[in-house]
């Protein structure tokens, strides 16, 4: 593969440090935050049962045979710092760092330090990358590892790229994507219609730097017998197995899905400024320095990385019962790369370009857009938190050894007091969410619960896109599992109770219902405590 030469030096751990630095100092208000939703419902768990009892595989929650790494990590830094949000979150906020390193590494490897400064910037401000940077999940740990292993694959150190597409696998199993897609696309590049694209190579040579691209498959497949020999399942438990593959093996549902893929790698939370800019730069000829134009990124690696981002798409509409959008953070900052590098080839001004799409991204982050988000992707989840901590505060306080009807995730909130919602655990009763089938069948058992905590479970906007069209609800409910929450106010009518705490914040809501005859189950409110 070609490569570009520049002479400033930049030691790694200096820019270490720095991106470290950055990421701490903005993500300082969020550090204490309690555990959010998959962070509550998996990771942690797993993560503490290992520092526990010293098993790989979690036992105080179902195991979805996600690769152990990330938990272990976790689990050392526990036994070292102690146990508290503060340690997870640092402890997340360094392996951003390292992804944004092999980010700027990368870029710079195959454009020039102009282009990595430009997409680093663009990749920490986007917004599912800030988030993620602290949050207790392992797509963004994936997707580090695998821009390392493109950073030594440019470089052909083959042998250093499986080391860290091996990490990376260990991580998360979806990261194998990325070799293989490389591997697919050395397959096609080396017949003789697509060879020009591709460095010759004597047979032998080209042949083994092909396999080393499927060393990967070594230790996902150890992993996932040894997860089988502790489980008796391969892929996880059979519920999870079902929601996430068999669940989603639909025609109709994977065409939508692979729409909603493409809105994700290519537009969501504002990164349509930069593709849409970077598309309409390619009708301008080069910008030339002192008669010499400037370069573009190789084709070959163009194509390797167009091999990466497909793949991610395709298979990601495949498989997922979620369309999270953390799922394409392999390759996202692929896509932030090549525009950037398009931007600087193009157009004379292109920093100013680059500065609005940072300042769009930093926008998305604190203000959610005018269509549906996963909470997850901004700072809504931090608006989640703080509801729940409140509400879950009021209920701890005032109905103390009440039984609370609720749903996932506050189910583990208040059953599991080491997630940071409370002193200790209530009794919960478990309801799947907030429909109206599903509050009129609890009120039917309402001698199972004295009070409920009800609260929404997605960021719905004040006007939706696509809200009149029927056949788009319609798709969402059966093949995405959409469905609407009733407000406090009709849900306390439902369960035939009445609303005694209510708070909203950004389009999100919780509250709590008190029902009949809860005296035995409550405490006086004490002055000060936060009410309706």
């Amino acid at each position: 593969m070609e490569r570009h030469t520049d002479s400033r030096k930049f030691p790694s751990a200096l820019l270490f440090a720095l991106f470290f630095l950055l990421l701490f100092v903005l993500h300082i208000p969020l550090l204490r935050l309690p555990y959010f939703w998959d962070e509550a419902g998996y990771y942690v768990p797993a993560a503490r049962d290992l520092l526990l009892s010293g098993t790989l595989i979690p036992r105080s929650t179902p195991s979805n045979a996600h690769p152990p790494l990330v938990m272990a990590l976790l689990a050392l830094a526990w036994k070292v710092a102690g146990y508290t949000p503060v340690v997870t979150r640092t402890v997340m906020l360094l392996i951003a760092a390292f992804s944004l390193l092999g980010v700027f590494q990368l870029a710079r490897r195959i454009a020039n330090t102009e282009v990595a400064v430009a997409s680093t910037i663009c990749t920490a401000f986007y917004p599912v990358f800030f988030t993620q940077s602290s949050l207790a999940q392992v797509d963004l740990a994936a997707a580090g590892l695998i821009f390392w292993g493109l950073f030594a694959y440019v470089e052909n150190r083959r042998w250093t790229a499986a080391v860290w597409f091996s990490l990376a696998v260990l991580t998360k199993e979806t990261a194998v994507l990325a070799p293989v897609a490389l591997f697919g696309w050395e397959l096609v590049a080396s017949f003789p219609i697509a060879g020009r694209f591709q460095q010759p190579r004597a047979p032998k040579r080209l042949f083994s730097h092909q396999l080393s691209l499927l060393l990967p498959l070594i230790p996902l497949t150890l992993w996932y017998v040894f997860h089988y020999s502790r489980t008796g399942f391969v892929f996880g438990n059979p519920e999870f197995l079902r929601y996430n593959v068999q669940a989603t093996l639909q025609p109709l549902r994977i065409l939508l899905a692979l729409g909603l893929r493409l809105w994700q790698t290519f537009g969501y939370l504002n990164l349509y400024l930069l593709t849409l800019t970077a598309s309409f730069a390619m009708w301008l000829p080069p910008v030339s320095d002192a008669g010499q134009e400037r370069p573009r990124i190789d084709w070959i690696t163009q194509f390797a990385f167009l091999a990466v981002i497909v793949a991610y798409v395709l298979a990601m509409a495949v498989v997922g019962g979620a369309v999270l959008a953390r799922y394409m953070l392999p390759a996202i900052p692929l896509v932030i790369i090549i525009c950037v590098s398009t931007l600087r080839r193009r157009v004379r001004q292109w920093r100013w370009i680059v500065g609005v799409v940072a300042i769009a991204f930093v926008a998305a982050v604190l203000v959610n857009p005018p269509y549906g988000i996963t909470l997850e992707d901004n700072l809504a989840y931090r608006d989640y938190i703080l509801l729940h901590e409140q509400a879950e505060d009021f209920l701890e306080a005032r109905y103390p050894m009440a039984r609370v009807l609720t749903a996932w995730p506050a189910s583990d909130e208040l059953t599991r007091a080491y997630l940071g919602y409370g002193t200790r655990p209530m009794r919960v009763f478990r309801i799947e969410d907030f429909t109206v089938e599903q509050l009129i069948a609890a009120a039917d058992l309402r001698s199972n619960f004295d009070v409920a905590l009800v609260f929404s479970t997605k960021y719905e906007p004040a006007h939706p896109w696509f809200e009149r069209w029927q056949t788009w609800r319609k798709w969402k409910t059966q093949l995405f599992g959409y469905h609407r929450d009733v407000p406090p106010a009709t849900a306390a009518q439902i369960l035939g109770g009445r609303l005694v705490y209510e708070d909203r914040r950004n389009g999100q809501w919780v509250g709590v219902i008190e029902m009949e005859q809860v005296q035995e189950a409550m405490y006086p409110l004490k002055p000060g405590m936060p009410g309706k």
